[in-house]
């Protein structure tokens, strides 16, 4: 038997009002956006109201999934959005 292949996700998170960008990584998408829409995240999050999920990639391995987080945390609000936009155009 194989072992387990763990998913960890890089994602942007988009708030409407104040036009501000998120970027995480998690182990499990779907419950750190549940987290992240029921307010139980960290202040930042929590404050600034992230509410939409505009933007995420899958890796097999912690490490590069850390790595990419770091890449991207690293541009400009610019590149950010062209890298949205490239995949998630609405």
């Amino acid at each position: 038997i194989p072992p387990l292949q763990r998913s960890y996700w890089v994602y942007i998170l988009a708030n409407r009002k104040h036009g501000a960008l998120y970027i995480g990584v998690t182990n499990s998408l779907e419950r750190r956006i549940w987290q992240h829409k029921q307010k139980q995240t960290d202040s930042f999050t929590r404050r600034y109201g992230f509410d939409r999920l505009v933007y995420f990639e899958e890796f097999r391995d912690v490490n590069n999934a850390i790595d990419r987080e770091t890449v991207i945390k690293g541009w400009l609000r610019k590149r950010k959005v062209a890298l949205i936009k490239q995949d998630n155009p609405a």
